[in-house]
């Protein structure tokens, strides 16, 4: 375990963006995390994991700690459910498609969203009608401060849409280290009733889907929209979908009655955002090497040199496109460095 100086994190995020680390270290186990943390008590610190849900506009002038924890494990099961255990340093996808081949159902719609186990509950990741906490038993984590190990059920995490406390009421605090999921044995409650999965299926004659099948179709359907960050640089959705009180969209929706919605309580809709930012006529824009994909509205891109910034300029440039074209507010679901 050595601390590197000035080093590039242009590999260690999915925009691909050119970024200095002033200090950089990768942690393989607990006890090397919390011995870096004990003897870099007082430098400012910034914890990396997968880094697929960040926008660098800068360079980090503090210790990048790169969590690099790997393993999994079944820790208990019954006839019905499984209990794994997943090492926050494992690829998400990779882990899904793991589960999927094991028969453990609960993750499958979730598949090749960029990404390590690790961040998951930060974001309380979802697609296609699934989320994090639907499946989520609780996390340990180890605190900044002090090193102690803390494990976190699911009520104390406070998951909402793409929300929890580690990115509200503790932010900063804990550095999340592994992950416990429940998932089925048997009788999987298959879910294909949100977006193209249930199209996809019809094409392919399936009608009574495994969850392999639920998955292939997913990740078919992702990457008919969604640029491989390998190839494009990009941190899948960068817009969250919004949700608004039924009082406030009344009158928006007489003025846009095509607009696309979904009710999610009985005082709240969530509007796509895509819809929004592809009907406000910026699907496809390209500024310079930033700019909005041509398939999927949600997602920005890196063309190839862009910073950070650029990226940043560009999404403050949908927001304000979509605010005065539908009075409508779209926040970033990607955090800015």
């Amino acid at each position: 375990m050595e601390i590197y100086n000035n080093i590039s994190l242009k590999n260690y995020n999915t925009f691909g963006i050119e970024a200095k680390a002033q200090q950089f270290v990768a942690v393989h186990t607990i006890a090397e995390l919390k011995t870096v943390l004990a003897e870099q008590h007082s430098k400012p610190k910034f914890i990396l994991g997968g880094g697929s849900n960040m926008l660098l506009t800068q360079d980090i002038k503090a210790l990048v700690i790169h969590v690099d924890l790997k393993g999994k494990q079944i820790i208990n099961e019954d006839d019905d459910f499984v209990w794994v255990e997943s090492m926050a340093g494992e690829n998400w996808h990779e882990f899904v498609l793991w589960t999927i081949s094991q028969d453990f159902g609960g993750l499958e719609n979730m598949s090749l969203i960029p990404g390590n186990v690790g961040t998951t509950p930060v974001q309380n990741i979802g697609a296609y009608g699934t989320e994090i906490k639907d499946t989520f038993v609780s996390c340990e984590a180890v605190a900044i401060k002090d090193q102690s190990i803390k494990v976190f059920n699911k009520e104390e995490c406070n998951f909402g849409y793409r929300e929890s406390i580690f990115k509200n009421e503790i932010k900063d605090q804990y550095i999340i280290t592994s992950v416990v999921f429940k998932l089925s044995k048997r009788n999987h409650k298959i879910s294909i009733s949100y977006g193209d999965i249930a199209a996809e299926l019809a094409q392919k004659n399936i009608t009574t889907p495994s969850l392999k099948n639920v998955s292939d179709a997913v990740i078919a359907i992702r990457r008919s929209k969604l640029p491989d960050p390998k190839e494009l640089g990009n941190s899948g959705s960068f817009f969250k979908n919004p949700i608004v009180s039924k009082k406030d969209f009344a009158p928006i929706l007489s003025k846009f009655p095509d607009m696309k919605y979904y009710e999610i309580s009985d005082t709240e809709v969530k509007v796509p955002a895509g819809w929004l930012i592809e009907q406000a006529g910026l699907k496809g824009k390209r500024y310079g090497d930033a700019g909005i994909h041509k398939n999927q509205a949600l997602v920005l891109v890196n063309y190839g040199t862009a910073t950070g910034q650029e990226i940043l300029d560009v999404s403050k440039l949908v927001q304000k496109t979509v605010y005065e074209r539908f009075g409508i507010k779209i926040d970033a679901e990607v955090n800015i460095i």
